[in-house]
């Protein structure tokens, strides 16, 4: 079984892997993890303006963030892990890497680091559940 978990570096998506990381260890035939990191594509024009390599260590840095703490998690982890960095909307990324690499399920968290947070589920969360062709569990 393939678990995709996007991370942005938050606690709750840190949750959100340890959890992912328990499941895909209950299984008899233990499953894998698929960490995604989803930048933001940046507003148009600001590439052209700042330039392409200036863009691309910005892009870099954020992965950098997002994934410290997941590569921490999974220092000792006996699942096998792929991690995925992706430049895109977030959960059009989300989305998009689970079809792509044909995820079984999508295990995230209920709220992670942006700066908009909805009452009960984040706004991402809510796209991802909204748009996903496999299952989605969102963890608190």
């Amino acid at each position: 079984m393939k678990i995709l978990v996007p991370v942005d570096g938050s606690e709750t998506s840190t949750r959100a892997l340890k959890h992912a990381q328990a499941l895909a260890r209950s299984f008899a035939k233990p499953g894998k993890l698929i960490v995604v990191a989803v930048d933001d594509a940046l507003f148009p024009g600001v590439e052209r303006k700042i330039g392409a390599e200036a863009a691309q260590r910005h892009h870099q840095e954020n992965f950098e963030r997002m994934l410290a703490p997941a590569r921490k998690a999974l220092a000792r982890s006996k699942v096998a892990v792929e991690f995925v960095e992706v430049v895109d909307a977030v959960a059009d990324g989300i989305i998009g890497i689970a079809a792509k690499r044909k995820a079984d399920l999508i295990v995230m968290g209920s709220r992670g680091s942006g700066a908009i947070k909805g009452t009960l589920l984040g706004s991402v969360s809510m796209k991802v559940l909204a748009g996903a062709q496999v299952p989605v569990t969102i963890v608190h």
